[in-house]
This record gives C-alpha cells, structure tokens and sequence, in this order.
C-alpha cells in the first residue's frame, strides 16, 4: 500500500439554493484582475442546461479526460505528442464564446448625463476591448431554466434519453432543476498534470490540491483541453494558465476553503480522506460499470491499525489521520454511499462528490394531472421523477442507473424515518421497510439527518492544520516526480537541509 492524503469534499444538492455566494466569494478573492475577467473558478451552473463553457461536458467537442486503452489510460485529446502536434492550431481548445465575453456596463452615463427628456441608460461595454456589446451568454446563462428552449434542451446529459422524454420533461408541470456547483475537483488521476509539457502543474503531498506553478507555466494550454471539467482556464493578459488553488493558504492554517466558508445553503462538507496511490492505474482503467465501485475501493478506513500504521510509515502526520477519522467526507462517500463523482467516466477520479438531489422525487403528477405526495407512492416516485433517472445516471454514476436509486432510496428512507419521529403520521410498519430496503437502521438515520440538516461549522469543516516543515515542496522540485500520479515519498528524506 502506497497511503496518502487528500483533501476531499461533498455537495449536498438537495440543500443548494442558487445563491452564487460561492461564486463571488471566489472570484472577489482570486480573478478579480486583469486576464482573470471571465475566469469563475467556482460557478454553480443550473441544471438541465449547458453550463459553464457552454457544453463542457461533450467531450467528443473538447476531447478532455482519459480513454480506457487496455489496462492502462491514455489522454483522449492532449498531452505532449498531440499538444506538439496541434501547437499552432488546437481544434479542442474552447473559445471565449463558449465561456462569454466579460463585460460591465457604463455606469457614469448614469450620473453625468445631462438633464434632458430622456432617461440615460447604461450600454454593456466589454471588459477585454472596451467597446460596446450584446451580450450573449453569461457564467450561468440559463439560470433556473431561463431559457430552456434554447439552453436546457442542449445539455449533453439529454443524449441518452428518448425524445419522448425529454420533450416532456419541458411541459410545465413536470418542469424541474437543480443547482450545480463546480469547482475543481483536484482529481487522483488528474490529467491537466499529465498533460503540461513545461511540468507546470503538480500535486501537492500533503493535502493533495493540484496548483499551477506560474513561473513554470508557458501558456501552452494543454492543461484547458486536458481537463474534462473545463476549470483551467488560460489569461490573455498574463500568458499563463489558472485554476482553482483550494485556497490552500487558508487550510495550512485549518480553515475552509472561501467558497466553503461562504456557503449560505451549507451544502458542503471538507475532510481528509485516505487513499492507495497504488490503485489508481487500475481503478482509472476499469470499466464504466465499475468506475464507482473501484473509486470508492481506493479510499481506505483511517480506523484501521494496519492503515493508521501504513499511513504514519508513509510519512502522515498523525493530526492529518485524526482528521479522516472525523471526516463528514468519509461518511457520505464510503460510510454511508450517499455521494458520487461528476462524470466518473472522465477517469480523472475526482475528489468532489455530490448527493444526488432528491426533491424532483418529492411529488409527481398522476393521470388526472395532479400532484401526488402521499406516502404509499413515496417508492414509486423515485422511479417516476420527474428529472429522469437516466439524466442523474449520466451525471453521477456513468449511465448505471441502480447506483441513483440506491442513493434516493436511502435519502427518502432517512426522510420517511424523520417524519415518523417529528409528525407522527406514518405507520410503523411503512418506516421499517423503507429503512430495511435502504440498507439502513434508526441509529445509522439518525446520523445521516444529524450531519445533513444540523451539522456545527467544525462538523462539516475538518481540516487539518498543513505541517509545511514536512512538505515535499520544501526539499524537492514537485516537477522532479511528474508523470506519478500524487507526489510524495514512502521513505522520508533527510531533514535538516
């Protein structure tokens, strides 16, 4: 075992409000400079839609992520060979059409037009040229479904649903959405590193955060073809590209990352997770119906002596194992299987994982056209959403549909359980089988409403204090250990330099 550790998240899509705090809390406190105008390193997108750049996720258009070759992955659209190949002209490259032309508006008209019969306006002009605009697009242009005809109805996530159904989805009262934030997800597989000719880009040992070293980066762009999830983005002005950091600053010193820490909804949880380097090839390599599976295999019991021993063997500081054992992140994601990756058939394996969201289920219309919310259809809602299962499906679990529905299933289980307790009104028997089909019981309920609606701020932020002195970037050129997938050693050098 190869053990190391990584900074890991959830989002909780059930509990996401839309409100672009994150958003703005973000971009206030790293784009907000020249070259950076269009950059959102953390956006929330609504979904159905086309997101942020428009269609991200058609990787037959910008050929990001891996493809399964054999036993092993090769990038689908860069890397050296290719990026040499396409150095002057690179067809997989997004434009700025496809994220938007940043643009502001000429406010002073508003206050030193002169007096007159007309009401002054204020033009859009663009931030990069200074002249007048239409805009055209936006970071989430189709927010809560604002132009579904013409946005919504062009997700990618639609390829696999039947006209039929789409085209139903879209009638008023079956009309649903949800919010979806992203950021980077600071993958174990990640292939923006793989991809960067000049070694710019590295993983860091102790907390697993992928940065772009800017004295090293030389603008070749590969990182932005390379990442399927779109979040390296290139800036004009300064001829280098920039990603998220995970406002690694903040948690060297235990504290939430700026999107986390502003998060109105508290839909996001932060913790250490544990994990096997030595099983990232394979896991990377599997195929589509056992990505998950073999994801959630690489992440490891921080209860374990034999880990516990490994890690420390490994070099891991001991508060960083005491952190996984309090990791909100572990729970949701291995202790209770109720987040998943963001298109793990990218193969980049992610560290953001989300709760499915479980509110278009809540009611249904019958045949007369009315909603339904009685309890004894609860079951048969989940198949019935009015959000398809297939479209979830090819968010979260590569197309496999039962992975969704045990997920529901034990979201409503926990919901039925809570308002047998609080209300009252639900039959025993009903309660039981819905936590007995779930594969759950009362205590393990409990727990799951306790850390999903009532968590304290240390509950949902786990965050161990960086232990820098130990820091393989202290003593080693991260570069020096590119084409390995995390960096770090398993014998510890020599201190004392």
């Amino acid at each position: 075992m190869d053990i190391r550790s990584q900074i890991a998240m959830v989002f909780h899509l059930d509990k996401c409000i839309g409100c672009h705090t994150c958003s703005i809390a973000c971009k206030n406190i790293w784009t907000d400079r020249k070259g950076a105008e269009y950059m959102w390193w953390n956006n929330v997108e609504t979904k159905p839609g086309t997101g942020y750049p428009s269609k991200w996720e058609d990787q037959d258009i910008y050929k990001g992520g891996w493809v399964k070759k054999g036993n092993s992955v090769l990038l689908k659209g860069a890397g050296k060979i290719k990026g040499i190949k396409g150095l002057f002209h690179n067809p997989n490259m997004p434009v700025l059409e496809d994220y938007y032309e940043p643009w502001t508006y000429e406010y002073e008209n508003l206050f030193e037009a002169k007096e007159g019969d007309d009401q002054p306006i204020a033009r859009p002009v663009s931030l990069i040229t200074g002249e007048t605009i239409t805009p055209k697009s936006g970071p989430n242009w189709d927010d809560d479904l604002g132009g579904s005809e013409d946005y919504a109805k062009n997700d990618v996530n639609f390829k696999n649903i039947s006209p039929a159904e789409k085209e139903a989805m879209f009638h008023l009262e079956r009309m649903t959405m949800h919010y979806l934030p992203r950021m980077c997800n600071h993958c174990l597989n990640p292939a923006c590193v793989a991809s960067c000719p000049s070694g710019a880009i590295y993983k860091r040992g102790e907390d697993g955060g992928v940065l772009i070293n800017q004295e090293k980066c030389r603008g070749w762009r590969m990182c932005v073809t390379a990442c399927p999830y779109k979040k390296s983005y290139y800036n004009w002005n300064t001829g280098k590209s920039e990603k998220c950091v995970l406002c690694y600053p903040r948690l060297e010193a235990g504290e939430a990352p700026a999107c986390h820490q502003s998060c109105v909804g508290r839909i996001r949880y932060i913790g250490v997770m544990l994990y096997d380097a030595d099983k990232i090839e394979a896991a990377a390599a599997s195929d589509e119906e056992n990505l998950i599976a073999n994801q959630m295999d690489i992440y490891l019991d921080p209860n374990d002596p034999e880990v516990i021993a490994e890690a420390i063997k490994n070099g891991i500081h001991e508060s960083t194992i005491e952190a996984a054992q309090k990791s909100p992140v572990y729970k949701f994601v291995k202790e209770w299987g109720l987040a998943l990756p963001l298109h793990p058939e990218f193969r980049t394996l992610p560290n953001l994982f989300y709760v499915p969201p479980l509110l278009p289920t809540m009611a249904f219309v019958n045949e007369e056209g009315v909603y339904e919310t009685t309890t004894e259809h609860f079951w048969g809602a989940i198949e019935k959403s009015r959000l398809p299962m297939s479209y979830m499906a090819s968010l979260f679990s590569a197309g496999n549909e039962e992975i969704i529905k045990i997920v529901l299933k034990k979201l409503m289980a926990v919901r039925l359980h809570r308002r047998s307790e609080t209300v009252g009104d639900l039959p025993e028997k009903e309660t039981k089988d819905a936590i007995r089909d779930a594969v759950l019981d009362k205590e393990t309920a409990d727990e799951i409403f306790r850390l999903t609606s009532l968590p304290l701020f240390d509950e949902r932020f786990v965050i161990p204090a960086a232990h820098r002195e130990e820091a393989i970037e202290m003593l080693e050129s991260a570069s020096d250990y590119k084409g390995s997938t995390g960096f770090g050693f398993k014998v510890p050098p020599k201190r004392g330099l």
